[in-house]
């Protein structure tokens, strides 16, 4: 049967109708953009349980270069294979099935030069950074949203439209469905088929509930947000976090099938890993390897504790996922991994009777100003009480807090600053530098009404008072070098930036 190949928008709809858009050419020809997604549809069967019963791959090849991606099941006879081609030029493709109705197709398509807001995936540099695969910068400003895309799309189109104006540029959110305080609702759609009386379908999986997931991801691409996917977590009450080990592999190969190709995915493997008792650290370990096997593109891998840290250093971990606010351990954990360091969770701004969700506006900006100098990144949460349990942390919907525009401040500040800042670890305060060029300093609780700094002898630089959380910056008169004595605010939280003149 011929093959029918799609190139995927910018935006995927709500609808699956919405998710495609069509390219005609009967040679299997077409024209997606480097880090598009380039997606090939085929027609085979339909009996029997085609999740357990078909295997589908294709070989793509460019130049010297072969690459292989799996295919996977969509329901009603529809089988696909999606793709993002990361070097300009020609492609081929060709199928391998153990059908043979889907076995041996074959296909060209031409990979375009990118669209200037397309930097491809992003992925670690200098060992303790993040930029994207263009070489542009790119510094995690995150934030954490759990539950947001099971909510039914009135709900879930409003965390969009604010994730629109919010400053964040990574989120963090889980693939299954999730259960816990401020969070009891049932999803509109559910990963594996249930019966009435709720029991699932374990050999299957429903492929409406993947083309809204997707769908929602690909809609933060479109804003710029990187989708940090939480794979598993302890939340649960459909049974999904003590799957069968079979269909746990099954799910992650299934999942990273649908979205690898997407550019702006990140693999969380958990959420508090510690908590789901029902699998072993090697069991963990294993999982990190089926993604690595099963995922191309090799996008960035963490997994995210409670009270017991995963090793970082492992191999197969691709940057350090913190729960907690010990920012002056930084330096240790960069130093032990020799990977970037995210505190994803450093508790909640918010009102909630609960110690991790109560913390202010103020400390929250606090937790992001020293985590950042102190050379780590920091993501962002909220937790107000509402009337009908809509907390951000977990079903979106609209900020209500006063920490993001201060999060904006810092992240203009540092998406500003010259490329290649580290922490100083000599440094009397807290301090991200780019040596002899700028220096980046955070008082923190401190609170002197004068301060002398110290800066290269040679050269002469510029002081601004930097006020975290009025957002202001104000120039001190005259210039400084050496042991650079200069007033200050007298108040607690106060940063001070020098740059070069």
């Amino acid at each position: 049967m011929a093959s029918r190949i799609t190139r995927r928008s910018a935006i995927f709809g709500a609808t699956a109708a919405a998710l495609s858009l069509q390219v005609d050419g009967q040679s299997g020809s077409g024209t997606v953009e480097r880090w598009g997604i380039f997606e090939i549809s085929l027609h085979g069967p339909a009996d029997g349980n085609p999740y357990l019963d078909v295997r589908l791959s294709a070989e793509l090849r460019h130049q010297n270069r072969v690459l292989d991606v799996s295919g996977f099941y969509d329901g009603d006879g529809a089988y696909k294979l999606r793709f993002m081609p990361d070097s300009e030029g020609e492609w081929s493709w060709t199928t391998r099935s153990n059908r043979p109705e889907l076995d041996g197709k074959r296909g060209r398509f031409v990979c375009s030069k990118a669209q200037p807001e397309n930097h491809g995936p992003v992925i670690v540099r200098d060992i303790f950074q993040f930029g994207y695969a263009d070489g542009a910068v790119y510094c995690p400003f995150g934030t954490t949203c759990y539950a947001w895309a099971h909510q039914g799309d009135a709900l879930e189109e409003q965390t969009l439209a604010t994730l629109r104006s919010a400053p964040f540029n990574k989120i963090r959110m889980c693939v299954f469905p999730k259960w816990y305080a401020y969070n009891n609702v049932e999803p509109q759609y559910y990963p594996f088929p249930r019966s009435s009386s709720g029991e699932n379908d374990l050999s299957r999986f429903d492929p409406l509930f993947f083309r809204h997931f997707e769908a929602r991801v690909a809609q933060l691409s479109a804003l710029g947000i990187q989708a940090d996917l939480i794979l598993f977590h302890p939340y649960d009450h459909w049974g999904y976090a003590n799957l069968p080990a079979e269909v746990n592999d099954r799910y992650l190969r299934y999942v990273i099938a649908r979205l690898a190709a997407c550019r702006n995915v990140w693999w969380s493997v958990a959420n508090e890993w510690d908590l789901v008792k029902s699998k072993t650290l090697a069991d963990w370990d294993h999982f990190f390897r089926v993604i690595q096997e099963s995922d191309p593109y090799g996008h960035l891998r963490s997994i995210h504790h409670s009270k017991v840290m995963y090793d970082h250093a492992k191999s197969w971990v691709t940057h350090a996922s913190i729960q907690g606010d010990q920012f002056d351990r930084t330096p240790e954990w960069r130093d032990a991994f020799q990977k970037p360091v995210v505190f994803d969770e450093c508790k909640y701004e918010g009102n909630i009777p609960r110690r991790w969700g109560d913390i202010s506006a103020r400390e929250m900006v606090r937790r992001f100003w020293l985590g950042v100098v102190m050379g780590g990144w920091v993501g962002h949460g909220e937790t107000y009480l509402d009337p009908h349990d809509v907390l951000w942390w977990s079903k979106g919907g609209v900020l209500k807090g006063e920490s993001a525009p201060r999060v904006r401040f810092l992240r203009e500040l540092i998406d500003s600053a010259p490329p290649g800042m580290k922490p100083m670890p000599a440094s009397y305060y807290p301090c991200l530098a780019r040596a002899g060029e700028q220096y980046l300093y955070f008082l923190d609780y401190h609170q002197p009404a004068e301060f002398a700094f110290d800066l290269p002898a040679e050269g002469r630089f510029r002081a601004e008072l930097i006020d975290p959380w009025n957002m202001t910056i104000t120039a001190a008169p005259g210039e400084f070098h050496a042991k650079a004595q200069l007033k200050l605010r007298g108040e607690p939280y106060q940063a001070v930036r020098f740059r070069r003149s």
